[in-house]
């Protein structure tokens, strides 16, 4: 089994320019968006606990902003457990990480993101 702990430096400037992203969006209430490049952040970071816990943290933080209680409920549990997943490698690839999805489902990953994630992740 393949413990990950850090994501690798190559692809941290890709994971903060999405929750940099996500952040401007919100502040100019683009909401989808803002909810896109949380998605994408979280896809980038899945595999790495500190990343995954701080996508899921940014998506309460959203549902909270929006006044959205099924969001806000759906990422407790994600909080909770995401980053345990991730240390063990038991995620499922692709998961944009929304509570609109079920947290067990994987999915297609953007072509963008999977060059991303083989060229810097070692994916």
């Amino acid at each position: 089994m393949k413990l990950h702990t850090t994501m690798p430096s190559p692809l941290r400037p890709f994971f903060n320019h999405e929750l940099a992203s996500a952040t401007l969006a919100l502040a100019e209430e683009r909401f989808a968006e803002s909810w896109r490049h949380l998605e994408r952040a979280h896809i980038l970071g899945q595999a790495f606990p500190l990343e995954h816990s701080k996508a899921h943290w940014r998506m309460l933080r959203f549902g909270l902003h929006i006044k959205s209680w099924r969001e806000v409920l759906g990422q407790i549990p994600r909080l909770l457990i995401g980053g345990v997943k991730s240390f063990v490698g038991t995620i499922p690839t692709g998961n944009t990480g929304g509570a609109n999805v079920s947290a067990l489902r994987p999915m297609p990953i953007p072509d963008d993101l999977k060059t991303l994630l083989n060229e810097h992740a070692g994916n």
